[in-house]
């Protein structure tokens, strides 16, 4: 009976969702299947009080290569935070991302590594491929904010996940190589 309820209660919060809302949880994929890429696309999804926030993103492996901090995505520059198309966030209502007030919408994700804080970037445009930061990506951004990286386990396959998830806010936390970085998001 319990499994039935909380399923019944899951249906009726999808339900509840505008198909504007649904629409805007579907990843963007550029091309093709995605399931042919070298870097699978992925995805996490949060519950914030009954509103679904959803991140998708292509999740590159490091093949024993060095990446961030390395000759590919160097301390300091800018990277689309995976591989493919950009990362994209997706969300129901007003929310700060890293420190950035936003209005309910889709956003872009990019960021700049750095050895102890990665500076977070939202950018209004969604459909984005690869690591184009041109003057025409750089006007759509909203803002940007820092979030600390600590040490971590070698993550082989990058991964984001949601954690500490409340009804007001939840931590989205990107864990590739030895890092692990904790970006924010709090509803407004």
């Amino acid at each position: 009976m319990k499994n039935w309820i909380s399923g019944a209660a899951l249906l009726a919060s999808v339900m509840a969702m505008s198909p504007a809302a649904l629409d805007a949880q579907n990843c963007w994929v550029r091309s093709g299947d995605p399931a042919d890429r070298p870097s699978p696309l992925d995805s996490a999804v949060v519950d914030m009080g009954g509103d679904m926030v959803k991140v998708c993103y292509g999740a590159p492996s490091a093949r024993g290569r060095m990446l961030v901090g390395g000759d590919v995505h160097p301390f300091g520059q800018p990277w689309r935070t995976g591989a493919n198309e950009a990362t994209s966030i997706h969300l129901p209502f007003a929310a700060t991302i890293a420190g950035v007030a936003v209005e309910a919408g889709s956003y872009s994700l990019y960021t700049v590594p750095g050895e102890d804080s990665w500076e977070i970037f939202v950018n209004g445009t969604v459909e984005r491929w690869g690591n184009s930061f041109g003057a025409g990506d750089i006007a759509a951004n909203v803002g940007s904010g820092m979030a600390p990286s600590y040490d971590n386990e070698h993550t082989e396959r990058m991964t984001m996940s949601f954690e500490n998830a409340m009804a007001g806010s939840a931590t989205l936390v990107l864990r590739w190589e030895g890092y692990r970085v904790e970006i924010p998001v709090t509803r407004r």
